[in-house]
């Protein structure tokens, strides 16, 4: 499997100092947040576009995929959040990035029925422009669709190869599915798995990898056992938690963490 780390954990760093983190502690790829206090963003020109990839080509790091904020299941008219999800398709296929990270988004008043089926519509229409740039979606388990199985309701009435999942191990948790039955509902779908790690689900504030009670090993073990040979991302979630110690620091020993998951697993 090949290792990553988020830009949410170094909010605001320039790409050249995020391009040198990554190469300096062994890491292959970078997701990058792609929000507007951010320097990786929907309104980046083009010659910034091409800078931004020219770094990581020439570093050898590759960007994983873009981590965007559009809420498919979020009530309104689709218009605004398909227009959403086509400008970070287009920003990804200017990176040379594989994914664009989206969340469910439904909201408290709406039931589970309506949910999965305003996300499914909209995802079924990103879908298609998603193909024509050769970049693809994937539903994070988050929020009001926190397990596998909720993100499988949404991935099976929509049916499009370029509709896939994305895997927060920190949120199904929460949810109180198993890492084996989260594998058996999205690994026909996944695109990558987010790894971190927190002390209880009361107090999800980020920690060092191996240092809280997220089942990692499981995770890993579920992901080798099955063959799967995709990224693990760790998103240490820095911009939501100014207490939590400074990321860079932790790079090193959680490459080091994942490491040995690794072999263990093996």
């Amino acid at each position: 499997m090949k290792l990553a780390f988020s830009t949410l954990g170094v909010p605001g760093l320039p790409v050249a100092d995020v391009v040198r983190l990554a190469a300096d502690h062994g890491y292959h790829g970078v997701e990058l947040r792609a929000h507007p206090e951010e320097p990786v963003h929907t309104g980046l020109d083009r010659a910034r576009r091409a800078d931004v990839a020219a770094q990581f080509k020439e570093s050898g790091v590759e960007i994983l995929g873009l981590a965007g904020y559009a809420r498919l299941a979020a009530p309104g008219d689709d218009a605004a959040v398909l227009a959403e999800i086509r400008e970070l398709l287009g920003l990804a296929a200017d990176l040379g990035a594989p994914f664009v990270r989206v969340l469910p988004g439904g909201s408290p008043g709406q039931s589970p029925e309506e949910a999965d089926a305003v996300a499914a519509r909209r995802l079924g229409t990103a879908a298609e422009h998603a193909a024509d740039l050769g970049v693809r979606i994937l539903l994070e388990t988050h929020d009001s669709h926190r397990t596998g199985a909720d993100v499988t309701r949404v991935l099976g009435l929509v049916g499009h190869r370029q509709a896939g999942a994305l895997w927060d191990v920190l949120h199904t948790w929460l949810g109180g599915e198993q890492p084996a039955d989260t594998w058996a509902a999205l690994g026909p779908f996944l695109g990558y798995v987010q790894v971190k790690d927190a002390a209880t689900g009361e107090d999800p504030a980020p920690l060092p990898l191996g240092a809280g009670a997220v089942p990692l090993a499981e995770c890993v073990e579920v992901l080798s056992r099955n063959g799967w040979d995709g990224w693990l991302c760790w998103e240490y979630e820095k911009r939501w938690y100014e207490a939590a110690a400074p990321l860079p620091d932790l790079l090193g020993p959680g490459r080091e963490h994942l490491a040995r998951l690794l072999n263990e697993s093996a």
